[in-house]
């Protein structure tokens, strides 16, 4: 394992109960694998704000009434428009008019947005949301 570097925080004692809450209730064994963990998550979104061209992985999650009038089409054009940005897709019927889809994509933090805003900007999409993150 690499050398660690040890520093100290000031911190408000209820906020520190919160936070140790927190932490045990998500399974951290100690304060510092979880500080660690909020680290690279901030340094990650930090670096995908930054620039467009980060490479990326994520999911994109759509919940629409099939029922509307050729959104399901329209989706798949959007879709098929970047297939080189999808990777793979999940559909599953959740009731008798809704449905949940799921689409993996990967690539430059620009387009993965780009394509996630025309699927979750059609008309008809009751809920969207991009996940991303960096391989690294």
């Amino acid at each position: 394992m690499a050398e660690l570097a040890r520093f100290g925080i000031s911190i408000d004692p209820l906020l520190l109960n919160s936070f140790d809450q927190l932490i045990t209730g998500k399974g951290y064994d100690n304060r510092s694998e979880a500080i660690r963990d909020m680290i690279r998550s901030a340094l990650m979104e930090d670096q995908l704000d930054r620039t467009d061209t980060t490479p990326t992985i994520g999911t994109v999650t759509l919940v629409y009434d099939h029922h509307t009038r050729d959104l399901s089409d329209k989706l798949t054009e959007h879709q098929h428009s970047h297939h080189d940005a999808i990777v793979s897709t999940l559909h599953v019927h959740l009731d008798a008019h809704h449905c949940l889809e799921v689409v993996v994509v990967r690539g430059t933090a620009a387009k993965v947005k780009r394509l996630a805003d025309e699927l979750i900007g059609t008309k008809g999409v009751k809920h969207g949301k991009l996940v991303l993150t960096t391989a690294g």
